[in-house]
């Protein structure tokens, strides 16, 4: 059966209007192939590039199913890697659910137990948790897990790279063994075909696309830019531009860099500018994650700590102020652009090592990243200390490892140590010191 229409898709009326008002037209490819096989109660393996509407596939659903508040233990637990991804897919349920009385709470470490056991005791139908929290809650007894009826890996591939299965394995001990499992991921490694073996039963496998691919809402370009301050000229001049520019995610590889780099174009520009990673406190990530999906913020700048916990239909670019060597980090980072049928540009600034990156990354997305010339107002500014060197070095070592036998500017002979193999003057072999 074709489904092409959500009015086509097994929903009652309150989530038709709530689908509605959120502006969705008409179901996505994983969403019309997820949405009636999840229903059915089989298990299943979700396996869509960022973008493509996973959540909703999985939380429309999942709320039909649990249809009204009943009782007061989790039927359903939704677990994810991150505090960001936590906040968005309660969001999501939220308005999903707006027109049932379905009771949903979300717990995350960083925030205070207190007011998250409160939720849960006051009675809960869906419980979105990352791992840690979850089975601090319910060693403390907050939690029971005796009805729970569906279980759900959101971002699978994410949670086993943060390490989180010792938690997942012990959670899979405690709740009933007669339930509905779905895995939803970007990618589908090896990894992540284990652990879906060690939990689902006989699953229904639905595949949009391979791990190696980009939405095709996805304009991509690269600058060549020898390096940090010519970056920095390019990146002002392109902020300058506010009509088209109007709200930009900027990736950094570092912590450092996303901080300078943030505290400077505060000064420059005198507007609120977030700064996103690791390091920052809980409230203060959340403060950006929401300030920058609400409209209010028009740059934010962040490390890969964002690349999978902000889903934002209206980013206009994706900037990669360094580009990293990962092509699935890669792949996520311009996946906040081109949302929910919305077109993005996401653009990469590339020195020569980075360029190395860059042909690593077309030939794993099977796409050529189109080359823009720099304007010509930006002028090819000097090198930081020991920059060139280093870039140089970076290279000459990314390249042997590719190839053993390359030899490149700093390869340096191995000299055999002076006076390797000879005995000090004055002693016999095998005298000994008096």
């Amino acid at each position: 059966m074709s489904y092409t229409l959500f009015t086509d898709l097994p929903l009652t009326r309150q989530f038709l209007q709530a689908v509605d008002e959120m502006g969705y037209t008409e179901p996505t490819p994983i969403q019309r192939k997820a949405i009636p096989v999840i229903f059915s109660g089989q298990d299943v393996i979700g396996v869509a590039q960022t973008g493509t509407g996973k959540t909703a596939a999985y939380l429309l659903p999942l709320l039909r199913k649990l249809n009204y508040a009943q009782g007061d233990a989790p039927r359903m637990l939704i677990f994810v890697p991150t505090r960001e991804l936590a906040i968005q897919v309660d969001d999501m349920a939220r308005e999903l659910a707006k027109y049932t009385d379905l009771r949903i709470a979300t717990v995350y470490g960083g925030k205070g137990k207190t007011e998250q056991r409160k939720q849960i005791e006051a009675g809960v139908d869906l419980v979105i948790a990352t791992p840690g929290r979850f089975m601090d809650l319910y060693l403390e007894g907050a939690i029971g897990v005796k009805k729970v009826h569906t279980l759900v890996l959101d971002e699978a591939d994410r949670l086993m790279d943060m390490g989180f299965m010792p938690q997942l394995r012990s959670i899979l001990e405690v709740i009933p063994r007669k339930r509905q499992n779905l895995l939803f991921s970007a990618t589908f490694s090896k990894r992540v075909e284990e652990l879906s073996a060690e939990f689902l039963e006989f699953p229904t496998e639905i595949r949009i696309s391979t791990s190696g691919k980009t939405t095709e809402t996805i304009a991509l370009f690269y600058y060549r830019v020898p390096n940090f301050k010519t970056k920095l000229m390019l990146l002002e001049q392109l902020l300058a531009d506010e009509e088209r520019f109007q709200r930009v995610l900027i990736f950094t590889r570092s912590r450092t860099t996303a901080e300078n780099l943030g505290r400077y174009l505060q000064r420059r520009y005198g507007e609120i500018i977030k700064i996103l990673h690791a390091n920052k406190g809980q409230q203060s990530r959340i403060s950006a994650f929401e300030a920058f999906r609400g409209g209010a913020l028009r740059i934010l700048v962040a490390t890969d700590v964002a690349s999978r916990g902000i889903d934002v239909s209206e980013v206009s670019h994706v900037i990669n102020f360094e580009l990293g060597s990962d092509p699935e980090h890669f792949i996520h980072r311009v996946g906040r652009t081109g949302r929910a049928s919305h077109e993005g540009i996401a653009l990469s600034f590339v020195n020569d090592v980075e360029l190395h990156f860059l042909k690593r990354i077309e030939k794993a997305i099977k796409k050529e990243i189109a080359e823009l010339t720099l304007p010509e107002t930006v002028v090819l500014q000097p090198y930081l200390p020991d920059e060139e060197q280093e870039i140089a070095r970076t290279l000459d070592l990314r390249k042997q490892k590719e190839d053993p036998e390359y030899r490149g500017a700093f390869h340096e002979k191995k000299r055999k140590p002076s006076g390797s193999g000879r005995r000090k003057p004055g002693r016999k072999k095998g005298s000994r010191r008096r």
